[in-house]
């Protein structure tokens, strides 16, 4: 599942795009990407039109017997492109299977 706001720019889309096919290789049962972008216009990050705010959730059997730092690294360094484009926060939420 892929949300972001009615009417966002095409780079929104092409960037949750690279984001799902960067975190394909997890190989989560579970991928969901929310773009929070617009709750945080106004405040620093924003940028009108980019995705600047995302919330990930994902299931991954790589994340078994992962703490959460080190679940959290895993993703974030998948996305590390996506950050040097102007990501500017990322919320994480990392489980196994059955958590």
């Amino acid at each position: 599942m892929d949300t972001h706001i009615p009417g966002s720019d095409d780079a929104v889309a092409q960037a949750l795009a690279r984001v799902r096919a960067a975190l394909a290789e997890l190989s989560p049962s579970v991928l969901e990407l929310e773009d929070e972008s617009h709750r945080h216009e106004g405040h620093g990050g924003h940028r009108p039109g980019q995705l600047t705010h995302l919330r990930v959730r994902l299931v991954a059997e790589v994340f078994r017997d992962q703490n959460r730092l080190a679940r959290h690294r895993m993703v974030n360094g998948l996305l590390a492109s996506e950050i040097a484009r102007g990501l500017h926060a990322l919320a994480i939420e990392a489980k196994a299977p059955g958590e």
